[in-house]
């Protein structure tokens, strides 16, 4: 479709009925479409926005938090992925229900209910707010960077490595935009983007699976998407005390009962009195003075453990009683001239006391409920937030959905680009149909070929997604890896997959596990930034006065012309801040913003479209708990930071 139906009459002289807002414009009424007929032979052609999203999907959250999480804690918590991946794929059919009735995007739809379009618009401008952090193209400077220079840049120890990190942080991020500019029809632009992508990295995530995977490794991670209830907790390994190694203790599979190894952010008197407080921190059974695990923001820093005014470089543990142990253990273990972020007691390169309990299980057994260890918190947020697409990403299925000619949007038209969309309009008006028999029939045909496009394409994309990236990890990193660097985040398998090829081959597939942790992430920027957009400028061109007396056609100045204000806005928050600090803040508004975009949209349905179209208890209920889950991840992110930060 490269023209718009915006004339005046409507198709079939049936009047729309207004519903909502009276300050949005009445939505004309035509005939609804006769839907593709599904065959085996033609399910290539048949692929719509599922495909494209799950592509759009293999990003942030997948590559950049996955791989962290399951290299500490093995499989066991994908299971928040899946429930994630599950709410999102019941909001993304019930905003194309909407799209598929009226041809508008969700967003349309929610600025025609009650009290009015400006009261909504601010609103989701401030929800809407995390896309203005452009952590993908952050995180995906490092692997570019590390492609012409052959190793990692170190941008927090060397100065130099900084300035070329942000500088390529910038240039990736405006050459990303490119896509959006030119090729016609923005999204076929970028789907053919997400085609190439999906092709490539699966390949080479397979390879290496087929290399270097087996079939407990297959087994961790499938198993690890349905273990509900696990919860990260410090513990040491040998829970009954016996001193030996039972089966099911040896949590990282080492073949020694481990410790709890302390972060070393040390704090003195935690109760304020003015006098150091005791603990054990070597577990001798001898209180120590002194304190760890306490959490601070920044990064870790010099401890000046014996009063001296000097920084130390070991920590010599002294006892309550003023002895001193015969054990000194070396704070920066790894000579890097930074404090390593916890104490290595056995040398061997991760971090133990990390294990996983199951809240379910504690319960049935009558132990008492599992102490929650919240230091992974905002990564397990991001987790959550990203599998899949999160946020208000996910809204643009319903303007992917119009763009694809699905539903009423064939009489809609599609956002062309600046450069080769001449010939395409998008409409300013909503068109919906009359609900006859005959039109119902048309019209669950459609339901379920939308439905089928995300529960058999968009959802298994996504766990794939999911599953692959958090594979490498425990395939190349140890069982208990702490990162603690927050610029390596997209690079932290490449030296794993280096060691296990060897000196032969080695060179060749880190240059190509960079490469891939480069794609994935820079071929993320381009749908990112046209959701964001796409979202706005559809609002903008249906609920303004004045932007319906505008040409259908000329609807890519205006989204040309917010593209720059975009760029502009991008470059600022690259020059400031590292890649997971941007992550994180971006992740943790996107699962409030989920949590009420879940709740809103089910307002809409529930009261715009007609009662044989409005979605039944089951969808209505599986959006109810989706946002309470958002919600609750949420929350216990930002009570976490803040606790972190010291606010509270």
């Amino acid at each position: 479709m490269t023209t718009s139906d915006s004339g005046d009459s409507n198709q079939s002289g049936v009047v729309a009925p207004r519903v909502g807002s009276g300050q949005m414009p009445t939505w004309q009424v035509g005939e609804l479409p006769h839907p593709p007929v599904f065959a085996w032979r033609n399910c290539f052609a048949m692929l719509g926005p599922g495909l494209f999203m799950a592509g759009a999907a293999i990003g942030g959250g997948e590559w950049l938090t996955g791989p962290v999480v399951t290299a500490r804690y093995g499989g066991g918590l994908l299971w928040l992925a899946t429930l994630s991946i599950l709410g999102q794929v019941v909001y993304n059919v019930e905003v194309s229900r909407y799209t598929l009735y009226t041809g508008e995007p969700i967003f349309a739809g929610k600025l025609r209910t009650f009290p009015s379009p400006m009261f909504w618009l601010v609103v989701y401008l401030m929800f809407d707010v995390y896309m203005i952090f452009p952590y993908m193209a952050a995180a995906a400077a490092t692997p570019l960077v590390a492609m012409f220079t052959g190793e990692f840049p170190r941008p927090d120890q060397n100065e130099a490595d900084r300035l070329i990190v942000r500088a390529a942080s910038i240039g990736l991020f405006l050459v990303s935009l490119l896509p959006l500019v030119i090729g016609g029809k923005i999204y076929n632009s970028i789907k053919w983007l997400m085609y190439i992508k999906i092709v490539l990295v699966l390949i080479f995530l397979l390879t290496l699976a087929a290399m270097f995977s087996n079939i407990n490794t297959w087994k961790e991670i499938t198993s690890g998407f349905l273990k509900f209830g696990n919860v990260p907790i410090l513990s040491v390994e040998d829970v009954n005390g016996n001193g030996q190694l039972d089966a099911g203790e040896d949590f990282d599979s080492d073949g020694r009962l481990d410790p709890i190894e302390p972060v070393t952010s040390f704090v003195f008197d935690v109760d304020g009195d003015g006098e150091k407080d005791a603990t054990d921190i070597d577990l001798d059974g001898q209180p120590d003075a002194m304190v760890t695990n306490e959490a601070v923001s920044g990064s870790p820093r010099w401890p000046d453990l014996d009063g001296n005014g000097k920084p130390d470089d070991t920590l010599t543990v002294i006892s309550a009683d003023g002895g001193e142990d015969d054990v000194l253990f070396p704070l920066d273990d790894d000579g890097d001239g930074r404090l390593d972020a916890y104490i290595d007691f056995d040398r061997d390169g991760s971090r133990d006391g990390g294990i996983l309990d199951n809240i379910f299980l504690a319960i049935f057994q009558g132990r008492p409920f599992p102490k929650i260890d919240f230091s992974m918190a905002a990564f397990l947020c991001a987790l959550v937030a990203i599998s899949g697409n999160g946020g208000l990403g996910n809204s643009s299925i319903s303007n992917y959905t119009r763009e694809q000619g699905w539903g009423m949007g064939a009489h809609v038209g599609a956002i062309p680009s600046i450069i080769g969309g001449r010939n395409i309009q998008l409409s300013h008006v909503g068109m919906v149909f009359e609900p006859t028999e005959a039109a119902l029939v048309r019209w669950r045909k459609w339901f379920w070929h939308v439905a089928r496009d995300q529960w058999l394409v968009w959802m298994p994309g996504c766990l794939v997604g999911v599953g692959l990236p958090a594979m490498m990890s425990l395939m190349f990193l140890p069982r208990g890896f702490y990162l603690d660097d927050a610029w390596q985040t997209a690079v932290i398998t490449a030296d794993g997959v280096r060691d296990s090829f060897g000196a032969e081959w080695g060179g060749f597939f880190w240059t190509l596990t960079i490469l891939c942790s480069f794609l994935v992430l820079a071929t993320g920027i381009a749908p990112g930034v046209d959701g964001l957009l796409r979202r706005w400028v559809d609002v903008y061109w249906i609920a303004s006065r004045r932007a319906r007396n505008f040409n259908p056609g000329s609807i890519r100045y205006v989204y040309f012309a917010v593209l720059i204000v975009y760029a502009v806005l991008g470059v600022i928050f690259l020059c400031f801040e590292k890649p997971t600090t941007l992550l994180f803040i971006g992740t943790l508004i996107m699962n409030f913003a989920f949590c009420f975009t879940c709740l809103h949209t089910l307002v809409v349905n529930t009261t715009l479209l007609p009662k044989s179209l409005r979605p039944g208890w089951f969808c209505r209920v599986a959006l109810l708990i989706t946002a309470v889950f958002f919600l609750t991840v949420a929350t216990i992110a930002t009570i976490t930071s803040l606790q972190a930060m010291g606010w509270i």
